[in-house]
């Protein structure tokens, strides 16, 4: 039987992604184009620009400028996409138009998954984007213990048509949104398993999909996704552009006691400096597990 201390608690969510980026200037232009971000603050450390783009005071993504290390591979474990949630369709439509206008971004199409309608781009540098919203959760079906999700189709135009408002076009930066989940490409769906739900502490809400897994706290539809459906069999990351961290915010102090423990259990590296928790799953990814609260000041520290 689990117990409440093997899971992790409902208040959990996700935090800003990082990036390594070749081009911070091209990066920070895109994202503050088509999500309408604006940098909170930068520093330097050893070299590499550190900067934070956000909404308001809400940290979207961080972007860490480190040229001259390999593109993005898809064949390799590292990010499907981050996955921006917006509060209704007159938010995520003006995003959505502010992304398919710019001449960088990479339509690669829209869906219904039932619990949600999505719309996925690729940027200048290879990062998968999904942007959506939820659908109210009492509509969601739960079938065998498991939140019923699939793949139909969604017509932008029509989309478009429906909820396009110019005002909110106009005021896309000051709408609210935040990080609702993050898909990873990982090597290996049972030790993806081991590590982001054993070690974690995140539920499966989803296995029915040939190669990947879905998770969450909570009982929402996922929190984390992974995929090996163009990285099967990959190892350890080697040091590339694309996703420099996964970040997730629990509610306290017992929370990150609880993980640690359980990393300690299993016998895997952890670092904690009172207020984040860090560690490293089966393809080198960093993961930090952080207090409610974290500045830009801290999404600057080094990683």
């Amino acid at each position: 039987m689990i117990t409440d201390t093997q899971i992790l608690s409902p208040a959990t969510g996700m935090d800003a992604v990082t990036l390594r980026v070749g081009d911070l200037e091209n990066m920070t232009s895109y994202y503050s184009n088509t999500l309408s971000l604006e940098p909170l603050e930068e520093k330097s450390h050893r070299g590499q620009v550190y900067r934070v783009l956000g909404r308001g005071t809400v940290p979207f993504i961080r972007l860490i400028s480190t040229p001259g290390l390999p593109a993005v591979d898809r064949s390799q474990a590292g990010l499907y996409h981050t996955a921006w949630l917006f509060p209704d369709r007159e938010a995520l439509a003006a995003t959505v138009y502010h992304s398919a206008r710019d001449p960088r971004s990479r339509f690669v199409g829209s869906s219904d998954h039932l619990v949600s309608e999505a719309f996925y781009f690729t940027d200048p540098e290879g990062n998968g984007i999904e942007l959506y919203i939820d659908r109210p959760r009492e509509e969601w079906v739960h079938q065998g213990g498991e939140i019923a999700m699939d793949t139909l189709p969604l017509d932008p135009q029509k989309f478009l048509t429906e909820h396009l408002q110019e005002d909110r076009i106009a005021m896309t930066g000051t709408l609210a949104g935040k990080v609702g989940h993050v898909h990873l490409q990982v090597g290996d769906i049972a030790r993806a398993r081991e590590f982001y739900v054993d070690a974690l502490g995140f539920e499966p809400t989803q296995t029915g999909y040939r190669g990947a897994l879905f998770a969450s706290a909570g009982g929402y539809h996922h929190h984390v996704a992974m995929n090996s459906w163009h990285s099967r069999g990959a190892g350890p990351r080697a040091a590339s552009l694309g996703l420099g961290s996964l970040a997730i915010t629990v509610p306290d102090r017992e929370q990150l006691d609880q993980v640690a423990q359980r990393l300690r259990d299993r016998g895997l590296w952890l670092a904690d400096d009172g207020h984040t928790l860090s560690t490293r799953d089966p393809w080198d990814t960093l993961v930090t597990l952080s207090l409610p609260g974290t500045s830009t000041e801290q999404l600057l520290r080094e990683i």
